[in-house]
């Protein structure tokens, strides 16, 4: 192990767009947001926040990417086949909040409809340093799915809104 001093910490390119926030920058924000979660990978995901990024997601309580990436590698163990839809509530300056659903099922093949609130903060370079989710589950029949685009894909651009779904 070297004990040569190391130079500064590598500094991240900024992931636009950047706060203080538009109504079109927020939206464009969010659906970016929404196709990064439906990759389900979770080191990518990790890399839309701070390192130091903090969240609560129910009653979890995490610090930092790696963290993140943890929490994420469990959820999306256990969530199977998910498939998410992300929608601008409101913004202003560096705050974006968001309402969502998602559809999973369990290991069994039981499905569930995901539905969500979460409260973003943004640092200047567009990373997210807080994430705040409130989320309750309901079961659904599988003919009740909604989200049935390709799972290896994004969202179409045509789906429907969550608002269109009215949900």
């Amino acid at each position: 192990m070297s004990l040569a001093p190391q130079g500064p910490p590598e500094v991240e390119k900024p992931r636009p767009p950047l706060p203080p926030f538009t109504q079109a920058s927020a939206i464009e924000k969010v659906r970016a947001a929404e196709n990064g979660w439906n990759t389900r990978d979770p080191e990518r995901v990790s890399l839309a926040y701070t390192p130091e990024s903090r969240w609560r997601n129910r009653s979890e309580f995490l610090h930092g990417r790696a963290e993140i990436v943890e929490f994420l590698k469990r959820k999306w163990a256990m969530e199977l086949d998910y498939r998410l839809i992300k929608e601008l509530w409101a913004f202003a300056d560096n705050r974006i909040a968001v309402r969502f659903a998602y559809e999973w099922h369990d290991a069994a093949g039981n499905w569930f409809r995901s539905y969500g609130n979460e409260n973003w903060d943004f640092d200047d370079a567009g990373f997210m340093r807080a994430r705040h989710a409130s989320i309750n589950d309901v079961a659904i029949a599988e003919s009740d799915r909604l989200f049935r685009w390709d799972r290896n894909a994004p969202r179409p651009a045509d789906h429907p809104s969550l608002s269109d779904l009215g949900l």
